[in-house]
């Protein structure tokens, strides 16, 4: 988190990283412990990340790129569809045959979301953007990462303005849970 850099490479960073996760996931043995621990890492990488492209990259997909809105709620749409796998995700422990189904169908939405963000929508972007948007851009969307929450929550607003003003709280909520539990941390 916080990599530096235009938006697009910051978001790109934060996609290596995910792919890193889910590599380990799936090198580990099925019911291994720690694959529980790797989900709930990427989970946490995931949700910071998409509320961050909710908040500053939609919106300016809506406004420079030509087919912008719908673009833009497509995107939204994967977002919630990872979103609900992730919060059915954080009942299962590793072991759990539902684990594994639920793991497998995230890596596959958010595999193809990322491919679909940077064969197509991060290409029209840098064309369509000065490269100093792209940077202010960039500074946004690592600022509402540190910001944000690091758990699912499948019924909060993904749309400005109620996504600016709700995503800190539950941030601060979110990461006070996660030290108190231990949560994403080997033991």
């Amino acid at each position: 988190m916080g990599h530096g850099g235009n938006v697009i490479d910051e978001l790109m960073t934060d996609h290596r990283e995910v792919e890193e996760l889910f590599g380990r996931i799936e090198a580990l043995p099925s019911g291994d412990k720690v694959r529980k621990v790797y989900a709930d890492q990427a989970t946490m990488e995931l949700v910071r990340h998409s509320v961050a492209e909710e908040e500053y990259l939609y919106p300016a997909v809506r406004e420079h790129l030509v087919n912008g809105n719908a673009m833009a709620d497509r995107e939204i749409e994967d977002h919630s569809k990872a979103e609900q796998l992730m919060k059915d995700l954080e009942s299962c422990e590793a072991g759990d045959a539902e684990f594994d189904r639920l793991i497998g169908t995230l890596m596959s939405e958010v595999r193809s979301h990322i491919a679909d963000e940077e064969q197509h929508l991060f290409p029209q972007l840098r064309a369509a953007c000065t490269a100093e948007a792209l940077d202010d851009l960039g500074d946004k969307v690592r600022r509402a990462k540190k910001l944000a929450p690091t758990r699912p929550h499948p019924s909060a607003p993904d749309t400005p303005p109620a996504n600016k003003l709700l995503a800190p709280g539950v941030g601060v909520v979110d990461r006070m849970r996660d030290v108190l539990s231990g949560r994403g941390k080997h033991d």
